[in-house]
């Protein structure tokens, strides 16, 4: 979606609502299972390594669907790639209406992580192009819709397994979203041509030390989150906890997530520098990680609230971040999506890293450990992240000259 204008009111509403829309139904599918994982557990036979799948290879592929994606955009455009992708993530969710094994379910899984693959590489693109004014406000609206809809996904399960559903009939109603976001994205995004990514320009980016940082920090970061989506509920529930009690944490976790993720954009918006408010949202995960680990029955909604908030900052103001080392929006989409899928595949290990301590220590807390050490080595890693050397650091990954510091 080409150009740096913005759209006229009407237009630039409706593209909100489509942003709303399709933000929601990005995570419902990583959330869903993990309140009721003993009910899976007790028709399927499914283990923890089995289970860590359902998140591991969805995140897996939503990492190498990042670096895929610039080239299917450009073949078939950004809004046939969009209503493809969104199609396939109604698909993995209805499906599972009849997955009949663990294998099945994680193959569902592994087809919503194909569709949202696309969607997370062409979208912060299309939000550079079409609210050039407003990026951090706009990002901060998609991150909150991503972490609101895994709310949406952790409340949603148990309570329909509680009134009388299968837990295949809980898991295929979040196709009913998705649906819904297919059907606006057709009737919203434009038939016109538009900008298409430059295929050499992958790999200009993947010269820059820069990208691997960013996708090192994301990664890191977003490790903590797959682990807590994947296994937050089972850890409580191994401590007493009813599956609807869980699932709420899960939930308050992505609410506090939904929250930040708008909030702190706006806030970090006075200054190019985003490093502070960065710096902050480890502090708050570092809290909550620690609480996990060593103090779980003290205040578990306190814990799981400040990591979230955490977790959801870090990942709007990482995709911000991101946006802000190039001018042009098809550079800085294509920067923010190698971001997402190098980070989505360091972040894919998480679930799996902790289901292997658990093993080993018999507990989740070695595993929101681990996450405190993630942090540590995160806080580093932004300190890089100086607005002052981005035009520097990135002149190479573009045909023209990007601009100083000072001019933007």
């Amino acid at each position: 979606m080409s150009g740096t204008t913005q759209p006229a009111a009407g237009r630039q509403w409706s593209l909100l609502v489509l942003v709303v829309l399709v933000g929601i139904n990005l995570r419902p599918f990583l959330t869903a299972p993990g309140p009721i994982l003993a009910n899976i557990v007790a028709d399927t036979g499914m283990g923890y390594s089995s289970l860590a799948m359902l998140t591991l290879l969805p995140m897996l592929l939503m990492g190498v669907g990042a670096f895929v994606a610039p080239g299917i955009q450009a073949a078939v455009g950004t809004r046939r790639g969009l209503l493809l992708a969104l199609a396939v993530l109604t698909s993995g969710s209805l499906i599972r209406l009849v997955a009949t094994g663990g294998l099945s379910l994680i193959l569902t899984a592994a087809l919503c992580g194909a569709g949202v693959a696309f969607i997370q590489a062409a979208f912060p693109g299309i939000i550079k192009a079409r609210f050039p004014a407003s990026t951090p406000a706009v990002t901060g609206l998609y991150s909150c819709m991503i972490m609101g809809g895994g709310a949406l996904g952790a409340r949603l399960t148990p309570q329909l397994v509680n009134s009388g559903y299968s837990w295949r009939a809980a898991l295929a109603w979040l196709a009913v979203p998705a649906g819904i976001a297919l059907c606006a994205a057709f009737r919203v995004l434009s038939d016109t041509k538009e900008a298409r990514p430059d295929r050499a320009l992958t790999g200009l980016l993947l010269r820059r030390p820069r990208t691997w940082a960013l996708m090192a920090a994301f990664g890191l970061v977003n490790s903590g989150y797959s682990s807590m989506v994947a296994w937050l509920a089972p850890y409580y529930q191994a401590q007493g906890w009813s599956s609807v009690a869980s699932g709420n944490l899960v939930a308050v976790m992505a609410v506090c997530q939904a929250v930040s993720a708008l909030a702190l954009p706006i806030l970090a918006r006075r200054s190019i520098d985003r490093r502070p408010w960065l710096w902050l949202t480890l502090l708050l995960q570092a809290v909550g990680f620690a609480g996990l680990a060593f103090f779980p029955a003290l205040s578990p909604i306190f814990w799981v609230g400040i990591c979230g908030a955490g977790l959801g900052g870090s990942f709007s103001l990482a995709i911000v971040t991101a946006l802000d080392h190039l001018p042009r929006p098809e550079q800085a989409g294509a920067l923010a999506a190698l971001m997402q899928g190098g980070g989505f595949l360091i972040a894919a290990l998480g679930p799996f890293a902790t289901a292997l301590l658990h093993d080993w220590s018999g507990s989740f807390a070695s595993g929101w450990t681990m996450h405190l050490v993630c942090v540590t080595t995160t806080t580093f890693l932004y300190l890089r992240f100086n607005p002052k050397g981005y035009a520097e650091i990135m002149r190479p990954a573009g045909n023209s000259p990007a601009p100083s510091a000072a001019s933007r």
